[in-house]
């Protein structure tokens, strides 16, 4: 849990200092620096904006960079320095490190706010996120395994970019590394399934309780990118002269995804888009059922409820998995307080939806952050958490409600 949290020249905020508590309201206008400081939690943990990924567009203007220090449980420190040349700093506990993914493993995000409320619409890339969010805090060995995927995929891309044709020495090349691709491919996909698989539970229930109405007929599927049937190397072998033509891999770890099924009866009209959808036959019934996107059938506001219900769904499994020893880190150490960002949250759920959101989260061992406009959720918020501390933020400036 985040016990202090310094921020300096990161957009309209120029010095901030504040100790936070459990739960951390900051109220105030459009413009004034709510989300800002929402932004420089994410930046810390993420090592990147989630409203730009270019630092120079949120470092303060006429300054060389942003600094976000905190100081969390157990008297350990994170700091995050970002100059306008995109380099990085990161500390812990005052020692310099090199590696983003140990601050993100001492300080675990998870961001729900009006921009991630389309990725149900979106490329596959924040729905894989989303999944592998999960996954780099349940399963030690699949951050270096991603890792080198990356790097010998960014290699085997480069090549397929400048050339149409390979050389005998560059084809031997592209088959080492297809070689080391297909390997880590397999443990990738291994802890992405496992942790799927364990997550699918959680997202039923969080789906039966804001939308129950459509708990028996939403369904998550995992789709891993490429036929995990075969060896990943012998189908990029046989999909080469393709992806020599486009210049780029075309299947594999990179192209996973995530999908929220609707399955009707094939009696109801509700979908929008036949031409997507298919029938498939319910065993015990022998009636058709149609399977279709969930995005292409739910209205905008039920859509909001399911990826709240994504994102959600993902904290008990977190915070419950020391005691699933299947799932359990091998190194068995003691999981880091999670950091809940709520930017504005009422501008995208109902009032009933909210309730649930916020229930659910008192409920749970992890530290939140809500920003407002107005100070008429707090009556809500003090259903909930018995001390949550009111933040009023104006120009840059924040300050304390006693």
């Amino acid at each position: 849990m985040i016990e202090r949290l310094q921020i300096s020249h990161l957009r309209n905020l120029t010095q901030v200092n504040l100790q936070p508590a459990a739960c951390n309201v900051i109220i105030g206008a459009n413009g004034s620096g709510k989300t800002s400081l929402l932004e420089a939690i994410f930046l810390l943990s993420r090592g990147k904006s989630f409203r730009h990924h270019q630092p120079k567009r949120y470092i303060q203007h006429h300054q060389d960079s942003a600094t976000v220090h905190a100081n969390i449980n157990d008297s350990r420190t994170l700091a995050i320095q970002k100059q306008a040349d995109a380099t990085t700093v990161l500390r812990l506990n005052q020692t310099t490190v090199y590696n983003q993914s140990i601050l993100t493993e001492q300080l675990p995000t998870l961001l729900i706010d009006p921009s991630t409320m389309d990725m149900l619409e979106q490329g596959s890339a924040s729905r894989r996120q989303l999944l592998d969010w999960l996954v780099f805090h349940m399963k030690q060995g699949f951050h270096p395994q991603w890792i080198a995927y990356q790097r010998l995929l960014k290699q085997r891309n480069s090549l397929l970019k400048q050339r149409r044709h390979l050389t005998h020495v560059q084809l031997a090349e592209l088959r080492a590394w297809d070689k080391g691709l297909s390997t880590h491919a397999a443990l990738i996909h291994h802890y992405r399934e496992t942790i799927f698989e364990a997550w699918q539970p959680y997202f039923s229930e969080s789906i039966a309780q804001l939308l129950p109405a459509y708990a028996e007929q939403l369904s998550l599927s995992y789709n891993a990118g490429y036929d995990t049937s075969i060896a990943l190397d012998i189908q990029l072998n046989d999909r080469l002269e393709q992806d020599l033509q486009l210049g780029y891999t075309r299947i594999g770890n990179h192209r996973a995804d995530i999908h929220v099924h609707w399955r009707s009866t094939g009696s109801e009209q509700r979908a929008t888009d036949k031409k997507n959808a298919s029938f498939e036959v319910n065993e015990s019934t022998k009636l058709p059922v149609l399977k279709e996107q969930a995005a292409n059938i739910l209205s905008r506001g039920e859509k909001k409820l399911l990826i709240t219900a994504l994102r959600l769904s993902q904290l008990p499994l977190l915070l419950n998995v020391k005691n699933n020893s299947d799932l359990a880190r091998s190194d068995a150490k003691l999981r880091a307080t999670p950091v809940v960002l709520l930017d504005d949250i009422t501008a995208e759920l109902d009032e009933r939806a909210i309730e649930i959101l916020l229930a659910t989260l008192a409920q749970l061992p992890c530290q939140v952050f809500m920003s407002s406009l107005s100070e008429s959720i707090l009556p809500m918020i003090n259903e909930y958490w018995s001390e949550p501390k009111v933040f009023h933020m104006k120009r840059g400036e924040i300050s304390l409600t006693q």
